[in-house]
This record gives structure tokens, C-alpha cells and sequence, in this order.
């Protein structure tokens, strides 16, 4: 048994599933286009019956079945299958969208033109032949394959124990990788992806990245992501509509629609109005009409991410060198087609010298008979036989028999002048042919100086523009490319309940309305923080005991206005004693942006934001704090703003950030204010010239005050009055930096949320107590503000 299948499964590798490194071809495909050529079927000639040739291939090469051989020869005639098809088909040979062909006894088939550039020079023995399977004829071991095919249409097959799949290349651009090969043996497999870019498959398409072709073209093996073609549209209605022009290799296009079609009826797909194929004869078009109110770059990755729109090709060049399977790079696949187009040119070139050696060995012969006329002529007319004839010439004139039977043969127009001087030009031309063939079997150099002029006629003549482009942009689906990015409200509870809800959510109401309730909190519960980002943001947790968690925004459950949310515990890994104190929205980690921090002891820190940049869940350090310290806000800053510290007691102080210079992620850092006795700092605002200092007390009263009213000065001095607090207005709980028109979010410990217009609060000066904002039930208090900003 383990005899019989080692036979077996060597049987495969060898004679059915993979292909020759050298022409590229397995043997089907090999036998197909030998029988072809037999035929006489060239491109020139008309179209025969499938069925003729597949016969033909059965009965004289092909000993299997009549199917395998048909399927063979289809797959070489899909302009969609193969790169450079090699079978030049007339009738129904399939289609992109899964259609099988026509029955062999409908269509018709010859050789391409690129194809006779794989049998040229086959008839001067530029290859090997053997015995066909009854050794009735003889079949070729390899065509002489004049383009390098395996790279150039590549090859797809499963033998036992291994496979190969090795995609189809632009020819212009391997026939210049073989000829930069010529000329430098030592060039490197990057220099090689210099001309060799990439893949290019013949349906389009964009390949993603670099890493998977780099991968392949190195080691043999990668994985290479190939999206589909799309653009995005505006329509005369005002939707919008994604048009794909070219799929990956190898995706049915139906089954791809269907694909779509059932991710919108199973709701994975959202937002897609109407589906429909307009492809034709000028090319292929799918059209995704969306709704109105649908993200058309959102759709578009969620396409990408669940259809195969994109799909990963998996690079595996395993191809028979000697007859043994191997994993080549791209350097081993040019080298070893090289070595076997030198092999033909050395052939066809003995075989030339050959030809050239034995007409010139004649042309001699009948030199010499012109030069000895008269007396041949009497040697001819006194001989008895042809034979005599012949061995009396030999005799006299020291000929060969080739020779002897030339003059024999020779016809009277022979003798004349201008056939002499005929005569004596071809035996010029044969000699300057044999030096010049014998030359180039002494020079291997003048050899790969003939192969890179072929190869360069044959890259003008068939050569074309590459079909699948290549994105240097690697392909990582983040969870947010498939997320429409909208506003959203961020709420957390004192006891560490976090959710986010739609800002439209809540609707604009005027100076003193009641509110809406925002969150369904436990008792004793209220929400400590409140604010306004984008799904698409990383949020940084800044808690009291200075450590920084971060998370992004989408990761956070969406819940109702009335739902406590999330207990935050479940998504960062904070201890028991520990409480958010402020939480920053961060696109991007960029070094030339800044994190400030104050203390409600009044210590203030600046540090470069990229020294955040991590992901551990367990947290890390955002600054050093004193015992009974506590961190309480953090601001994003340019490293050159002006900062506001505001107190419990209605102090404020405001100076230049640039007092504070920047210091390491673990430092920590200078005082910001002096604090008096009982006081602590509530509040921190980054500050615009032109802008308003926005304070807000516990019992809902407010003010906004002109920022210029406050002076600017050294940091760590004791500040100057900003509100004045009484058993009226009570304690300053929340300070804003406004301009006027923006929005602000009132939040009471019991729930209660208000929207309202900063144009609706006063402007007043600093020694007010302010106006009311919101009216609260007994034993209720205001515990967090945010802005809304208004879109443009």
C-alpha cells in the first residue's frame, strides 16, 4: 500500500498537478498546445472544433479523461482566467459570473498569437521529445516557451502533500526582471521588485500593501489582499452610489452579488437602497445605490470586511525543477526560466550550425563540379549507372557521397553565369553564418545577449499597461473603519457607569427649562462626568489616584436616555478605590501636542501626549501624586496656551503654560496656585483672548465673564475673585471656557439633564454670584457641564 500510493501520489506531483518551472505548463496544458500546433491551428488559420482538438489530445498525448482536457483548454481561452490566454476561443467559453462553457462540440478553438511564441522553434530541436503513453509518436518534454510563462499566467494546483499558486504577472515587467537578471547574475530579489512590481491579475482589482508580495517574492510563500475597484458616486437626487468596475481575481460576480444581497436582507449591511449589475460588453459595473442618509466610506469597508470584495490571495511557488518539486523565490523562478531559454538557444543554434555545415559541405561539392565541368560531364556520360557515376566522382574529385549526389543531381539552369554567381553568394553567406553560430556556442555572453534581444521584441509586440494597481497602504480593518463616526454624548456616574447616546438624543431647550431625564441612576448614584466626542476617537481615563486607561469611543456600549449604562469596570481595569476625574477624547498621539494636569491641591504637569500612547488595560502611571492629593483635571494643549485654575471658593487664577515646562509621564510636576485654607481647585480651562470664563455653582446659578477681566499672572500665586459663592448660589462645582455660541449640558446629581444656549446666560463681572441656569428640587445639585459645539 505504501509503495503503490508513494507511485501514486509522485505520479501526481510529476504528470498532473504542477507545473515546469521552465515553460510553466502542466502537462495537459503542454500536450494541448503541442496537438494544436500539430494541427496547424495558428492564428491565422481558422477555428476548429473543440472536440477535434481535445480527440486529437486524448488519442495522441493525453490518455485521460475527455472532460479534464476540455476544461483545460477553456480555462486557457478566459480572458478573465488567464492573463495571456494561450487559446484563441470562438463560442460561449464562460464567464466571470460562474458560467461553465458551451459543450466542446459547439466551440472552436486555435492558438493565439502570444501562444506560438511558446512553440517557436520547436521543430530544431530546441527540446527534449519522448515517447508518447503506446509510443505510436513522440511528445515534447517542455516547449522551448520563449516568454516565461509560469510567472506571467501562473498556475493553480493540488497535488498530494503540496500544492502551488502562483499568480499571473504583467509580461513587460518580468521580461524586464529577466533582463536585469542578464545584466547583473548578482542582482538581489529587491532590485528585482524594482521592475517586478507585483502580481497582475486579469480581472484588475488593487493590491493592499507590500508585505504579502514582499513575503512571497522572498521566501516563496505570502498572502497578498486584493480589494475590488470602487468608486463612490453623487447622485442627481442627492445619494450616493458605490460603482465596482473590477473584483479580485477569481470571485464570481454573481456569487458576490448574492453575497451583498443577503448581508442587506440578514441586516450585517445597512443603508444599501437598490443592487444591480449593469455590466456589458464594454466592461463589468455593479452599482450599490445607498439611502440618503447612509456613509458611503463606512459601507464601502463593511463591503470589504464581509464580501469579497476583498479577499486574500495566498501566494505558493512550488513549481518541478528536474522533476522535483520546489519552493522558489523570484530570483530561482527568473534564474532557472534563463537557464532553460539558454539551453534553447544553444540548441537551436547546434542545430542551425548544423543545417548551415551540411549545405555548405554540398555548396562546395558543386563548386568544384563548376570549377571541373567538362570533365564531370564526360565522367556522368560514360558512366553506366547513376551508382557508378557517383563512386567515380568520388574517386577523382575526393567527394563525399552527399556531394557526389548533388552533382548528379544538378539541373543544366545550374550552370549558367548568374546561378554560378548565385553559387558563390550563398556559400559567402553560409560561411559568415557558420563563424557567427560557432562564435555564439563559444561565447555564452553573445548567448544572453540573443535571448535579451528576443525577449525585448516579444515585450514590444505583446507587452500592455498593468491591470491591478498596487496600494502601498496595508490592509488592518480597525473596528472603527467600520463604524459611521457620529457625535455622540459620553456619560459617567460617580459609581463608575459609563454609556454613550446619539447627541441629537437630546433637543435644545431654553434658559431655565426643566430638562430631561438623561439616566436612570442608582441611588445615591450621579453622574460626575459628561461630554461631547466622535465613535471614532481613543479616550483617555484619567482617575484621582493618577494612572491613565484608554479605550475607544465605539467600544463603549450605546444605551437609552433612561439606561445606567455600563459599569466602567468592565471595560478598563480600575481598582476599587479609584474614580475617573477626567477623560480626554484623542484622535491621534501626536508629539508636538501636550497634556496638562492639575491637582485639587493646585500641583499643575505638562507632558507630550505620544508618551501615552499605549494600550495596556491595567493602565499606567499619568503622574506622581503627594499623599491626600488627587488628580482632578487634564487638558490637550499646543504646549502654548493660557490656563485658568478655578476654585471651590471662587478664586481664579490664569498664566502662560509656557511658565510650566514639560516633563516626563512619572514626574510630578510645580504648583499652579496657592490654595487657602479649605479651598481646593474644581476647575481648569484653556483660554482664548476674544472668549468668556463660563462658572457654574452647585445650586444652579451661573455667570459668564469676559477672560480679559482676568489679568494674567505668575503661576503660583493665590488669584483673583471670580465669583463670589453664598448660601444663595452655593460652591463652584464646573468652569467653561465659552465664546457665545455654543451649547452647554447641565447635569444634576439626581439625573436631571438641561440643554441651553450660552447666549441665553448673562455676561457679568467677576464679583457677581450670576443668574439662575437650572431650577432643582430640593436637596438636588449641579454636578457636571459640558459644551456642545455647533456644526458649520
Amino acid at each position: 500500500m505504501k509503495h503503490s500510493y508513494l507511485d501514486y501520489a509522485m505520479s501526481v506531483v510529476v504528470g498532473r498537478a504542477l507545473p515546469d518551472v521552465r515553460d510553466g505548463l502542466k502537462p495537459v496544458h503542454r500536450r494541448i498546445l503541442y496537438a494544436m500546433h500539430n494541427l496547424g491551428l495558428s492564428p491565422e488559420k481558422p477555428y476548429r472544433k473543440s472536440a477535434f482538438i481535445v480527440g486529437d489530445v486524448l488519442g495522441k498525448y493525453h490518455p485521460h479523461g475527455d472532460l479534464a482536457v476540455y476544461d483545460a483548454l477553456v480555462r486557457m481561452a478566459q480572458d478573465f482566467a488567464a492573463r495571456y490566454p494561450m487559446v484563441d476561443g470562438h463560442g460561449n467559453f464562460g464567464s466571470v459570473d460562474g458560467d461553465s462553457a458551451a459543450a466542446m462540440r459547439y466551440t472552436e478553438a486555435r492558438l493565439s498569437k502570444i501562444a506560438t511564441e511558446m512553440l517557436s522553434d520547436i521543430e530544431k530541436e530546441t527540446v527534449s521529445f519522448i515517447p508518447n503513453y503506446d509510443e505510436k509518436t513522440e511528445e515534447p518534454t517542455v516547449l522551448p516557451s520563449r516568454i516565461p510563462n509560469l510567472l506571467v499566467n501562473g498556475s493553480a494546483g493540488i497535488a498530494v502533500g503540496m500544492a502551488t499558486n502562483i499568480p499571473p504577472h504583467n509580461l513587460g515587467e518580468v521580461i524586464d526582471g529577466v533582463i536585469m537578471l542578464i545584466d547583473d547574475p548578482d542582482v538581489s530579489i529587491k532590485d528585482l521588485t524594482t521592475a517586478i512590481k507585483g502580481p497582475d491579475f486579469p480581472t484588475g482589482g488593487k493590491i493592499m500593501g507590500m508585505e504579502g508580495i514582499w513575503n512571497a517574492y522572498r521566501t516563496g510563500r505570502g498572502s497578498i489582499k486584493v480589494r475590488a475597484q470602487a468608486v463612490i458616486e453623487k447622485n442627481s437626487n442627492g445619494k450616493s452610489s458605490i460603482i465596482v468596475n473590477e473584483i479580485p481575481y477569481q470571485v464570481n460576480k454573481a456569487r458576490l452579488i448574492e453575497k451583498i444581497a443577503e448581508l442587506v436582507k440578514d441586516k450585517k449591511l445597512e443603508g444599501v437602497g437598490d443592487l444591480r449589475d449593469e455590466s456589458d460588453r464594454r466592461g463589468m459595473r455593479i452599482v450599490i445605490e445607498l439611502k440618503r442618509d447612509a456613509n458611503p466610506q463606512i459601507i464601502l469597508n463593511q463591503l470589504y470586511k464581509h464580501s469579497q470584495m476583498q479577499e486574500s490571495f495566498g501566494v505558493i511557488m512550488l513549481a518541478l525543477v528536474d522533476g522535483k518539486p520546489r519552493y522558489l523565490n523570484l530570483k530561482q523562478a527568473l534564474f532557472y526560466y534563463l537557464e532553460h531559454q539558454k539551453d534553447v538557444i544553444v540548441r537551436r543554434t547546434r542545430f542551425e550550425l548544423k543545417k548551415a555545415e551540411a549545405r555548405a559541405h554540398i555548396v562546395e561539392g558543386l563548386r568544384i563540379a563548376l570549377s571541373h565541368l567538362d570533365e564531370i560531364i564526360k565522367i556522368i556520360r560514360s558512366s553506366r549507372t547513376t551508382e557508378i557515376a557517383k563512386a567515380s566522382l568520388m574517386e577523382r574529385f575526393n567527394l563525399s557521397e552527399r556531394q557526389a549526389e548533388a552533382i548528379v543531381e544538378m539541373r543544366l539552369r545550374q550552370l549558367t553565369g548568374l546561378e554560378r554567381e548565385k553559387l558563390e553568394q550563398e556559400y559567402k553567406e553560409l560561411m559568415e553564418k557558420i563563424n557567427y553560430l560557432r562564435s555564439v556556442l563559444a561565447d555564452e555572453r553573445k548567448v544572453l545577449d540573443i535571448i535579451k534581444s528576443e525577449l525585448s521584441a516579444i515585450r514590444k509586440k505583446y507587452a500592455d499597461p498593468r491591470r491591478t494597481s498596487i496600494s502601498y497602504e496595508e490592509v488592518s480593518f480597525e473596528e472603527e473603519d467600520l463604524i459611521p463616526e457620529e457625535e455622540v454624548v459620553i456619560t459617567i456616574t460617580n459609581q463608575g457607569y459609563v454609556k454613550r447616546i446619539p447627541l441629537d438624543t437630546y433637543r435644545s431647550q431654553r434658559r431655565g427649562g426643566r430638562g430631561v431625564t438623561a439616566m436612570g441612576t442608582k441611588e445615591e448614584d450621579f453622574v460626575r462626568h459628561l461630554f461631547i466626542t466622535t465613535t471614532h476617537h481613543f479616550l483617555l481615563f484619567f482617575t484621582n489616584r493618577g494612572k491613565v486607561y484608554r479605550l475607544k469611543v465605539h467600544e463603549i456600549p450605546e444605551a437609552g436616555r433612561q439606561a445606567k449604562g455600563t459599569a466602567l469596570v468592565n471595560l478598563i481595569y480600575i481598582e476599587n478605590n479609584e474614580k475617573v476625574t477626567a477623560v480626554i477624547p484623542v484622535r491621534e498621539f501626536k508629539p508636538d501636542q501636550y497634556l496638562f494636569m492639575v491637582t485639587k491641591r493646585g500641583v499643575v504637569k505638562k507632558t507630550q501626549l505620544n508618551h501615552y500612547d499605549t494600550s495596556r488595560r491595567d493602565g499606567i502611571i499619568a503622574l506622581s501624586l503627594d499623599e491626600q492629593d488627587e488628580l482632578i483635571d487634564v487638558k490637550l494643549t499646543t504646549g502654548k496656551e493660557e490656563i485658568i485654575l478655578a476654585t471651590m471658593n471662587g478664586l481664579a487664577i490664569r498664566f502662560s503654560e509656557q511658565e510650566v515646562r514639560f516633563t516626563g509621564r512619572v514626574s510630578r510636576g510645580v504648583k499652579g496656585i496657592s490654595l487657602r485654607k479649605n479651598d481646593v481647585v474644581v476647575g481648569m480651562e484653556t483660554v482664548r483672548p476674544d472668549s468668556y470664563l463660563l462658572t457654574v455653582t452647585a445650586n444652579g446659578f451661573g455667570k459668564r465673564t469676559q477672560i480679559s477681566e482676568y489679568r494674567l499672572q505668575s503661576r503660583g500665586g493665590k488669584g483673583i475673585i471670580n465669583v463670589k459663592t453664598s448660601d444663595r448660589n452655593g460652591p463652584v462645582v464646573a468652569v467653561q471656557e465659552v465664546k457665545g455660541e455654543e451649547e452647554i449640558m447641565m447635569i444634576s446629581a439626581e439625573g436631571i439633564i438641561i440643554r441651553l444656549s450660552v447666549s441665553d446666560i448673562s455676561a457679568m463681572g467677576r464679583s457677581t454670584q450670576g443668574v439662575t441656569l437650572m431650577r432643582l428640587d430640593p436637596g438636588d445639585l449641579v454636578v457636571a457641564v459640558a459644551k456642545v459645539y455647533m456644526e458649520d
